[in-house]
């Protein structure tokens, strides 16, 4: 009996010292560490991707898609994209939090339609006529054969946050008057925001619309 509540309480203790030796190299010297690491070699990753502005204030994340609407107006369902900004790709795969009212949460998510279904074909019609009409401004027209597929589609997870130079291309002229700036000024900071191939051939070019708009609030903040 005795010798039976001795291994018993040798094998309880041995259990808890493992315990306790798993819970501090698991619970906290692994994950101290590998933040650590993960602080010194990729800050940026690590913190989210977060872009500032020229302030200092966080706007958002690189890794994620924002859109730029107007205020809804009495009786409007869905806000218009203001035109005074580069805009992203459509967002239909995204949804509304009705959980935690303190925050506006994206709900990932794709349309899952197939190219001959009639609500995707609405959808890119209507997409391409908008995008035509918005960025044809006073001495510059937009073609419907120059829109590009990005312009009318969303990504699969409706989150992208970049678009392709041709369609960043396409809405420099509705900027530049929106703004009162010069096209040349567009321009420029449409070159300084576009990334190449990654390695010089992985994937294809592209602008994040986030630190391209980002970049284009702080030209407008120093022009005064």
């Amino acid at each position: 009996m005795n010798n039976s509540v001795g291994n018993t309480g040798r094998v309880l203790w041995a259990g808890a010292r493992a315990l306790l030796v798993l819970t501090v190299l698991c619970g906290v010297l692994y994950p101290l560490t590998v933040t650590a690491v993960a602080q010194l070699v990729f800050p940026g990753k690590a913190n989210g991707s977060e872009i500032t502005d020229a302030s200092g204030k966080t706007v958002g994340s690189a890794l994620i898609g924002q859109r730029y609407d107007l205020p809804l107006k009495d009786g409007q369902e869905t806000a218009a994209p203001d035109l005074r900004w580069f805009q992203p790709r459509p967002s239909n795969g995204l949804g509304a939090n009705n959980v935690n009212t303190q925050y506006t949460l994206i709900l990932s998510g794709a349309t899952n339609r197939s190219g001959d279904n009639e609500d995707l074909i609405k959808w890119v019609t209507d997409a391409k006529a908008a995008v035509v009409k918005d960025n044809t401004v006073p001495g510059h027209t937009i073609n419907p054969a120059d829109v590009p597929a990005d312009a009318v589609t969303s990504s699969g997870s409706g989150l992208d946050p970049h678009i392709s130079p041709a369609y960043a291309e396409l809405q420099v002229h509705r900027v530049a008057a929106n703004n009162d700036l010069t096209v040349a000024q567009v321009e420029r900071l449409l070159a300084d925001h576009t990334d190449g191939r990654i390695l010089g051939f992985i994937g294809e070019p592209r602008v994040n619309v986030l630190q391209l708009n980002t970049a284009l609030k702080n030209l407008l903040a120093a022009k005064g």
